[in-house]
């Protein structure tokens, strides 16, 4: 056994390159059984509730702080980590810690009052986006919301102080860490006084129990985790900088799944379902591959960008590509071929037809093609954020968004909801063609001058 950890430390850590990768591999397997704990916990809440009112009002209750989690926390992790490891890098720890000390003061400040107008408007959004729901349909999923609210401040801290753990290179813990949410979800689904309650309380308690062994694992590191104020300086505006377009770009990103369905609505009823069904299967090797490679690359990226290092930068970003399209194109052949057997062995009971299984069968055959160009558009959108160019992921985005819409309404005339599909993988190409080809122009200005 030792002689393994020996042979796979040494395998993973003579370059770079084989730094990122041995970090890919370990978040993908800890990342695998946290999806594993997640589908368990999917079918005990089955089993307690199956498509009942409450589970309804409790995806409600959950859809605008999961939206306002992914937009805030994601934008402001991808502004300070870069800026955190250049500070650590050429100004010292200290520094850095003042950095982190001093960011968590604002953005806890600004996440918590996004907590409070999340609350305090619900009585507005939640009757547009639970139209169909009656009062006490409605009230139960405004109490729930309630409930999980919290979670908007907590998962924040939870994503800022996993990003800083593996701006470290520890990159296990926070990988594995989000296993406390769906175990002790599972356990509370047994207390049946607790009715749906349970999954709020879950999700609130699981998200805590993350907060501490993160916050654990930072102390042992020596990092400072109460927020404290040192004034405005140059990293604090760099990082503010940095989270505009950020906020933006991500608010769009978003707001496309929203578009996507909404436009399904307007077809044959069934179509918003086919259309999730089909990218089921497709959203799994694409989430482990595009969480295992963004997790593992920025630490080195934002390293070697502090350090003007840009030859090494172009060289993992070309050796990367190689081998994402060298593994994810025979991957995606692979699925094209059989998409009508996965969907069939995964679906086809019930209420599910064989007419079903084809015209889902389709929509996943087409959101398949996106796979190499989605991972290798994640890679790249990780170097850009590494160089601090997130003006360009932001006009991307809005791109994509105008694209999406686009070929949405052209291809749903040609194919109907298979075209929002095709749609997708199409934008996803376009984006990384875009995205690739100004990383590729930023290099070389970079270079040049510091030649």
């Amino acid at each position: 056994m030792q002689r393994l950890i020996n042979g796979w430390t040494k395998l993973t850590s003579t370059s770079v390159n084989r730094k990122i990768f041995g970090a890919a591999i370990t978040v993908a397997i800890l990342t695998a059984f946290v999806k594993i704990a997640a589908v368990i916990k999917e079918l005990v809440v089955a089993w307690r509730f199956g498509t009942s009112d409450a589970v309804d009002a409790f995806l409600i209750a959950l859809l605008v702080p999961a939206f306002i989690i992914n937009v805030v926390a994601g934008s402001f992790n991808a502004a300070l980590i870069p800026t955190y490891i250049q500070v650590r890098e050429k100004q010292g720890i200290q520094a850095a810690q003042h950095l982190f000390s001093a960011t968590m003061i604002w953005g806890l400040g600004l996440l918590g009052i996004t907590t409070l107008l999340t609350i305090l408007s619900a009585p507005v959004y939640l009757p547009l986006i639970a139209a169909g729901f009656d009062s006490e349909k409605l009230g139960l999923t405004f109490y729930l919301l309630c409930a999980i609210a919290p979670i908007i401040l907590l998962s924040s801290i939870v994503t800022i102080w996993g990003a800083v753990l593996n701006a470290g290179e520890r990159f296990a813990l926070a990988a594995l860490a989000p296993i406390a949410t769906p175990a002790v979800t599972i356990i509370f689904l047994f207390i049946k006084s607790w009715g749906i309650f349970a999954l709020a309380a879950g999700l609130v308690a699981g998200t805590a129990i993350e907060i501490i062994l993160l916050g654990l694992a930072l102390h042992k590191q020596g990092i400072f985790l109460l927020p404290k104020w040192y004034g405005i300086n140059p990293a604090i505006r760099q990082v503010a900088h940095q989270c505009v377009p950020a906020l933006i770009g991500a608010f769009i990103m978003c707001s496309a799944t929203l578009v996507d369905q909404s436009m399904a609505a307007m077809l044959a009823p069934g179509s918003v379902a086919s259309l999730n069904y089909g990218n089921r299967v497709i959203a799994f090797p694409i989430t482990l591959a595009t969480t295992a490679l963004s997790t593992a690359v920025i630490p080195y990226f934002s390293r070697m960008v502090a350090c003007n290092e840009w030859a090494g930068v172009r060289h993992t970003l070309n050796r990367y590509m190689w081998l994402i399209f060298a593994v994810s194109i025979p991957f995606t052949g692979l699925l094209l071929l059989s998409s009508e057997l996965i969907v069939e062995i995964l679906f086809q009971r019930g209420s599910f037809t064989s007419e079903d299984t084809q015209t889902v069968a389709q929509i996943q055959s087409l959101y398949a093609l996106q796979i190499p160009f989605y991972i290798a558009d994640i890679f790249v959108v990780k170097l850009l954020t590494s160089m601090r160019l997130n003006h360009i992921l932001m006009w991307v985005s809005v791109f994509n968004l105008l694209i999406n819409i686009s070929l949405n309404y052209l291809f749903m005339q040609w194919i109907g909801v298979s075209g929002i599909a095709l749609s997708t993988s199409c934008v996803y190409l376009f984006s990384f063609l875009y995205l690739l080809f100004f990383a590729n122009k930023n290099l070389k200005i970079f270079a040049a001058q510091c030649d």
